[in-house]
């Protein structure tokens, strides 16, 4: 058991699920993302930068693809709390998977083209 997987294992069973189709979306899309734990959350790196970070918390997961994956997604993430580098995605609503993955796609293009 990884870092990561020891972190998710702390939650109760529906957010264990929640976290872990995040961190599956996260490396579907960025296979060549670095994976470990940051700032105490499961957090994703590529080519020495940050790429996007998620996190439990009881009502909500965190999820952290910095300023400029917020702000590029500002429309489709109307209905959410938001604020500078951070969505909050309520337990009682299912996740948006496809627009994770979406974020997560421009974030790796963003750090490709540096």
């Amino acid at each position: 058991m990884n870092e990561v997987d020891e972190y998710i294992s702390n939650f109760p069973d529906e957010v264990q699920k929640r976290l872990t189709e995040i961190r599956n979306v996260i490396l579907e899309t960025a296979p060549y993302a670095t994976e470990r734990i940051c700032m105490k959350i499961p957090t994703y790196d590529l080519n020495g930068k940050w790429l996007v970070h998620f996190a439990g918390f009881k009502k909500h997961i965190g999820f952290y693809p910095q300023p400029e994956g917020i702000a590029a997604f500002k429309e489709k993430l109307i209905g959410y709390k938001t604020s500078k580098g951070t969505v909050q995605f309520p337990l009682n609503k299912p996740l948006p998977l496809d627009l994770i993955k979406e974020i997560v796609k421009y974030r790796v293009d963003e750090q490709s083209n540096l």
